[in-house]
């Protein structure tokens, strides 16, 4: 089935419930400020990562309802006539701030501030959540992965573990937080990101022996190359692999059982055949705390797959978008006021916000602080929301390896707890202050 390009049926049919509701009361034209937030972290993680900015910016320049779609939404009795006519001519014209994409959160951050009309505004919550939610808790997870690498290289080779889109953006998100690599190629057509693969126990189970089976890949893509030597016995595989390829022999993959044993006698067993400088790569259901364990072993590299593409456990941020002001009738110079949920264990504060990072004299994050309104940052604080659109144009568009380069600064700029794996309260305390 096509799903085409467009991106205006990606969300729930009550935000065009709601739309046709306020089309009808005369509230639709009011303005409306929503923020996303997440009210706390996975449990026990330190931090957070924004991804998914870009992605989201892309949605958003194709968020339009075309006349298959309408006819599917009129003819299934989802929108009234007058309803459909304005969506019809539904272009976002309002304006758009977020945390830069790379940049760290914790709880109650605003990651993402939109403004517009509210019938504008609503519409684009599901596709907010959906694409954040996802890239956020992926970029987290794929953190603390590399984090845990100690500067070892990973591959993301997550795809068979996921839905075919969402292989593409863990891909994305794997790369801002430091991954080296993917072995998705989508990844690297549309994105941009490295590609890196070699091949799997089937090929050597398709020759007639590991012997020609390793000879035929080195032949086509020469001693470079990462023979994967777990088939059968791996000595013997690794004898023949260095035989085959002489001491420059690129890598060997290890892909089961006791991996940090494995790796020692694999070691051992190359420097004593000379190969002194080929590599050893260990994949397996790696998560951060399978790298971390390996940290002493003569381990040169990591592929990771299920692990991150399920978020380590968290495959969502549990980000909300939420109403925190509206305007009290549809004119440009009409008041803003508050508003804000009081549901048991789901409050949310109300009032446009602006946020900062508090960083003391050494360059060290200590605080994020949170302003209703706006709030005059100190001299070494960082003001966090940049501008994403205004007035409808896209504006926060780069460069992905931006993100990346940033990714890394703002993990270096937080407190050594926050590298720490064991369960613990956010890196940074949140601070609410009057603005």
């Amino acid at each position: 089935m096509d799903l085409g390009d467009g991106t205006a049926l990606l969300t729930d049919r009550y935000e065009l419930t709601m739309l046709q509701a306020a089309l009808r009361s005369g509230t639709a034209d009011r303005r409306a400020v929503f923020e996303v937030f997440a009210r706390s972290l996975p449990a026990g993680r330190r931090y957070g990562v924004v991804a998914g900015t870009g992605r989201l910016l892309d949605a958003i320049e194709r968020f339009r309802f075309e006349p298959d779609q309408l006819e599917f939404l009129t003819s299934n009795g989802i929108v009234d006539e007058p309803t459909a006519q304005w969506l019809e001519k539904y272009r976002f014209t309002g304006d758009v701030w977020g945390y830069s994409e790379g940049d760290c959160y914790f709880p109650e951050s605003p990651i993402l501030v939109v403004e517009g009309t509210f019938a504008e505004a609503v519409l684009l919550e599901t596709l907010a959540l959906s694409i954040l939610n996802h890239d956020c808790a992926i970029a987290s997870a794929a953190s603390r992965m590399v984090q845990a690498a100690q500067d070892r290289p990973l591959i993301e080779m997550g795809s068979r573990r996921a839905h075919e889109r969402a292989a593409v953006a863990s891909a994305r998100a794997a790369y801002i937080s430091g991954f080296a690599t993917t072995s998705n190629l989508e990844a690297g057509r549309v994105y941009g990101v490295p590609t890196a693969g070699t091949s799997a126990h089937s090929f050597t189970l398709l020759h007639d022996s590991e012997r020609h089976a390793f000879a035929s890949q080195l032949a086509a893509l020469g001693e470079s190359t990462t023979l994967l030597v777990d088939t059968y016995d791996v000595e013997r595989a690794v004898r023949t692999a260095v035989e085959l390829a002489g001491p420059s022999l690129g890598a060997v993959r290890i892909d089961s059982g006791d991996l940090g044993v494995m790796a020692r006698r694999v070691r051992g067993q190359l420097d004593s055949l000379g190969a002194h400088d080929t590599r050893i790569v260990v994949t397996g259901d790696l998560d951060e705390f399978g790298i971390a364990a390996l940290t002493a072993a003569p381990v040169d590299g990591y592929g990771v797959g299920t692990a991150l593409v399920t978020g380590s456990g968290a495959p969502t941020a549990s980000l909300v978008y939420k109403l925190v002001a509206r305007s009290d009738g549809p004119t440009a110079d009409a008041p803003m006021r508050p508003v804000a949920k009081r549901s048991t264990g789901k409050p949310s504060r109300g009032g446009r916000k602006t946020a900062v990072r508090r960083v003391d004299g050494h360059g060290t994050a200590y605080a994020e602080s949170i302003s209703v309104g706006e709030a005059a940052p100190g001299r070494r604080d960082r003001v966090l929301l940049v501008p994403l659109v205004r007035d409808g144009e896209i504006v926060g568009r780069e460069p992905l390896a931006a993100t990346r380069e940033r990714h890394a600064r703002c993990v270096a700029e937080l407190p050594p707890t926050a590298l720490q794996l064991s369960k613990g309260q956010p890196a940074l305390p949140t601070e609410f202050v009057d603005g």
